[in-house]
């Protein structure tokens, strides 16, 4: 681990199998429904979704029949991250008759 200055977080500047594992859970349980949302089928995203510690990560994704796979994890202290839309409200339709 690495800091940046005294009052930065301490940032990752290398992933072990549980940062991965850690990641790659939060991707699929969080993120993956609002990529699929946006029709993504393939791309990089950064990893501060999984926390501050990550922001310097990205992952590279790909689709399969079922949803993205994670193909791979790059360090890249210039990438951002951006806001992905928030999940679609559900309503009950029988009831707007």
């Amino acid at each position: 681990m690495k800091t940046q200055g005294t009052t930065s977080p301490l940032l990752k500047d290398e992933l072990d199998d549980e940062d991965r594992i850690n990641i790659a859970r939060i991707f699929e349980e969080d993120v993956v429904p609002k990529l699929m949302m946006m029709h993504a089928r393939n791309g990089t995203i950064n990893c501060e979704f999984a926390g501050e510690e990550y922001k310097n990560w990205v992952i590279e994704f790909r689709s399969n029949r079922s949803g993205l796979d994670i193909v791979n994890f790059e360090y890249d202290r210039d990438s951002r991250s951006f806001a992905l839309p928030g999940q679609p409200l559900k309503r009950d339709i029988s009831k707007d008759v």
